[in-house]
Parts: C-alpha cells; structure tokens; sequence
C-alpha cells in the first residue's frame, strides 16, 4: 500500500499551529481565572485585620512589658495625603484596629502622630482629621503631633488634631492655603490651526474651564467660592486649634508660606521647637499619666487580589492620563481636586 507522506514544511506549519493554540488557550484560560478573582474583590475591601509593630519608647526600649500594658498608638502620617495609605478610609481603619484584637479594653491610652508630610487633597485632610478627633473624643485620649521633616498644607490641618505639636530643627511647617488647577485654554491654538471640538452638556455651566472654547467672563466663580469656603474653614480650624496663631496675621501677613520650626513656634504653629521624637513621647507618657507603656504601630496588611485590582485601576488610569490632553503632573491622582498641598520644589 501507498501513504502519502507530508511535506516537511506542512509538517512544521501544523506544528506551529498547534503549538500556537494550546499557548492561545492557556494563555486565554489563565487570563480569565486571573479577571475572575479580580472581579471578586475590590480595591476599597478592607484587610481582616492589620499588622502590629512593637516601636521603640522614649528610652529606645522595645521590650513586650505584656498582653495588658498601656499603650501610646504611633500614627504614621507621612507622604501625600490622598494616595496609597493617606486616606481617610485607611486611617479609620487603622483606628477601628486599634480597638480591637490585642489593643482592645482601651489599652491605648494617646496617639502620637508622627508627620511628614507635604498635604493633599482636601477631602482626605478633612477625613483623616476628623477620624483622628473622633477617635480622640470617643476614648478621652491625649493626641501628640511630632513633625519630622514637613508638615504643610493638609498635613497642618491634620494636626489641628493633637493637643500639642513638637517639630524637629530643621522641620517646615506652615502653608495654610487651598489650590485648584492649574487650567489650561488652548483654544488660541485650536484656531490656528483650524481645530474645533464640540461638547455636549445639559445643566448651566457643566462645562465650565473647558479647555477646549475660549472662557466666558466669570466662568471661574463657582470654584473661587469654593476655595474661599474652604480656606476660611481651614484657617479657622487651625486657629482655634492653635490660638497663639493670630488669625489676622495668618491672612494678611503668614498667607500660605512656610517656617522653620524656631519661627513656627514664634508665630503659633507649634508648641515646641528643635525637639525630637523621643522627648514628644516622653511629654505625652507623662500628659497621660504613663508610668509604664508600649509604644505600637499599625500597618495595614496586604491582601494580593485587592492589591492586583488597585494596579488594574492604577494601570487603567495611567493609561487614560497617558492620552488625555490635559498636561501631566507628578501625581496625576491629584487632578482635578481641591488641595492643602504645599509643592514649590525640594527643600535641601
């Protein structure tokens, strides 16, 4: 009998083909059990429960005293307020552990806010802010601040929160001020080279600052009277929080600048100047009668899918910040959003 033999080219191409498939498949298998345990779990769960650091005292000690002792609650309050852990819903959640697992029957007896922080956006300010006064109130505790480095801008309204705020020699410390934009008009230079755009709006003013059609006069008032609401409730909050701070003087003279904390103090920002961390805890250990305590710091757990789904979502609007026309920033989350943020440049 005769068989027909293939060519050894068709031979070959069958292969690749076959071998192409079963990678297509599994690739497409693999794919759709990773977006299927994406889909189950979401950015905004919160961890079971939080990790627990046994942080050095006032005497560098960081001894276990026991599973009843005091303890001082250390609050990390560092970096951008608004992105990754700088959320109001992290924080409160941190606070809610706080309460709970080893640290519950009221162990924490004070809180130390440990600062480092250019600010944020208003929002975040304001929650954490209030969360940390909540939490205060609800367990009559003493709340310390110690600036280590910064603390502007929505990092000062957040240590509106504790009864007294030390800072470091060589901490800034100041910038009470609300900022929205910048906002671009190209318009001008749509026209020169015959460009139009046509936006469909219902409801007066939707499109307000559109980039794309030249401004109409006082286009901008409805968020001027925003800042202006905002900055008065933030200078009200800082100077009734700080009432060395002259509140005249804040507006006409301090404005939005920033101080180092020898000139911070004169001016009412902060309690004590050229201090350190160790002295914060020792004055608050005796603010709250401690004779003997731990200090703890929570950090937030990691939980994989919902850090796999926050970079989908981060991925995702990168890539919508990489092709929209509005210019970049250095932190695109940011746009768009009213902010206690101080960023004229580094500081060396």
């Amino acid at each position: 009998m005769h068989y027909p033999r293939e060519s050894i080219i068709t031979s070959t191409i069958r292969s690749f083909f076959r071998s192409f498939a079963v990678f297509i498949g599994f690739f497409t298998a693999l794919m759709l059990i990773l977006f299927g345990l994406i889909s189950l779990s979401s950015p905004y769960i919160q961890p079971e429960k939080s990790t627990l650091l046994l942080s050095p005292d006032a005497k560098g000690q960081r001894q276990l005293i026991g599973p009843t002792s005091d303890v001082i609650l250390k609050l990390d309050i560092s970096g951008i307020i608004g992105i990754k852990n700088l959320t109001t819903e992290k924080i409160t959640s941190l606070l809610i552990d706080a309460q709970e697992g080893v640290l519950k029957n009221d162990r924490v007896k004070a809180v130390v806010l440990y600062i480092n922080t250019p600010g944020g956006t208003v929002t975040d300010s304001d929650g954490i802010y209030r969360a940390i006064m909540n939490f205060k109130t609800k367990h009559k505790l003493s709340v310390y601040a110690y600036v280590d480095g910064m603390c502007a801008s929505g990092g000062m309204y957040i240590a509106c929160a504790a009864d007294k705020v030390f800072a470091s020699s060589n901490s800034v410390i100041g910038s009470v001020g609300v900022r929205f934009g910048p906002a671009f008009n190209f318009s001008t230079l749509m026209q020169c080279y015959g460009v139009e755009a046509l936006t469909i709006t219902q409801g007066k003013d939707k499109d307000a600052l559109n980039p794309f059609r030249p401004w109409k006069e006082d286009e901008d008032l409805s968020y001027r009277n925003l800042t202006s609401a905002m900055y008065q409730q933030f200078v009200n909050l800082v100077t009734s929080a700080r009432p060395a701070l002259n509140k005249q003087k804040l507006i006409s003279d301090y404005g939005a600048h920033v101080f180092i904390s020898e000139e911070a103090l004169e001016y009412g920002y902060i309690d004590v100047a050229n201090s350190s961390y160790n002295e914060t805890l020792e004055a608050l250990a005796s603010r709250a009668n401690l004779e003997s305590y731990q200090v703890m710091t929570i950090q937030l757990a990691h939980n994989f899918l919902s850090e796999l789904s926050q970079a989908r979502c981060s991925f995702i609007e990168k890539m919508s910040h990489l092709f929209s026309p509005r210019p970049h920033s250095l932190h695109p989350e940011l746009e768009g959003k009213f902010l206690y943020l101080y960023q004229p440049g580094q500081l060396l």
